[in-house]
Parts: structure tokens; C-alpha cells; sequence
């Protein structure tokens, strides 16, 4: 390579880690420069299409779990019932709907909390908002 050729890919190189430098001077905060201005998103890993519905005693929820199959979350919000289906599409012999799973939610409803990792408990918070007066104490 000559010199000539050599020289001009380091000057593209120059002008593009300015680029790259002028691009993130405009997404800082002035006040400080380590904060962006605009949020950070995350970025889903597998595209999905999800929607929901409701009818005052279903909803319906669908969405693609992660082998790509559609999935419907049914909930009879009369009579607390969860049911969940997997439709896959594909050739003759891959096509169908399957039943997942259905289970009666009316006692999951009821409970303070399962297999929760928050900082508070369900109690320790309601005590705490009792203590600032924020709610009135349960009768025990």
C-alpha cells in the first residue's frame, strides 16, 4: 500500500471516531456528562407481537413464547380461571393447538405474597404506611 493510501484510511479513521465522538457529546446531560439525555431502552432478544382484550368477564392475552409459538392466556374473570394454549404453525405434521395448563386462581388472589423477592414484604410495608398514618391499622 503507499504511503498516500495508507495515510487517507487513517484520516477516514479519524473522522469516523469523531463522528462517534460528536454523537455521544449530543446525547449528554451539560450539568453531567457521564448521564445521558435520553433514556436507555432495552432491546427485546426475541421479537414478539403482543395484544390483549377484554370483555368484562374474559380477557384474552396473546403473545409468542420463546420457540416461537403463539400463546393465549385466557382469564374468566368470574369465576377465577386461568387457561393458557400453544398454537404452532409450520407443515401438516407441526400445525395445532395445544392445551397448556388451566388452574382455578381464586385462593392465588388472596394471598400477600408467593415467591416474592421485593425489599418489603406485604406486611412490613402495610405496617410501615400505618406507622406514617398512611392508612388505617387492620383490625386483627
Amino acid at each position: 500500500m503507499s504511503q498516500t493510501g495508507a495515510h487517507g484510511w487513517l484520516v477516514v479513521a479519524g473522522f469516523a471516531l469523531a463522528a462517534l465522538g460528536l454523537a455521544r457529546a449530543q446525547n449528554q446531560d451539560p450539568k453531567d456528562p457521564k448521564k445521558p439525555t435520553t433514556p436507555t431502552q432495552p432491546m427485546m432478544s426475541v421479537p414478539s407481537v403482543a395484544t390483549a382484550d377484554s370483555n368484562g368477564h374474559m380477557i384474552a392475552v396473546t403473545g409468542t413464547d420463546i420457540t416461537g409459538a403463539s400463546i393465549l392466556y385466557l382469564v374468566d374473570t368470574q369465576n377465577y380461571q386461568l387457561a393458557i394454549y400453544q398454537a404452532t404453525g409450520g407443515g401438516d405434521s407441526t400445525q395445532g393447538v395445544k392445551f397448556v395448563g388451566a388452574r382455578r386462581i381464586d385462593l392465588d388472589m388472596q394471598l400477600f405474597g408467593f415467591n416474592d423477592r421485593s425489599e418489603w414484604s406485604y406486611k412490613e410495608l402495610r405496617d410501615k404506611f400505618e406507622a406514617g398514618g398512611l392508612l388505617i391499622p387492620e383490625k386483627q
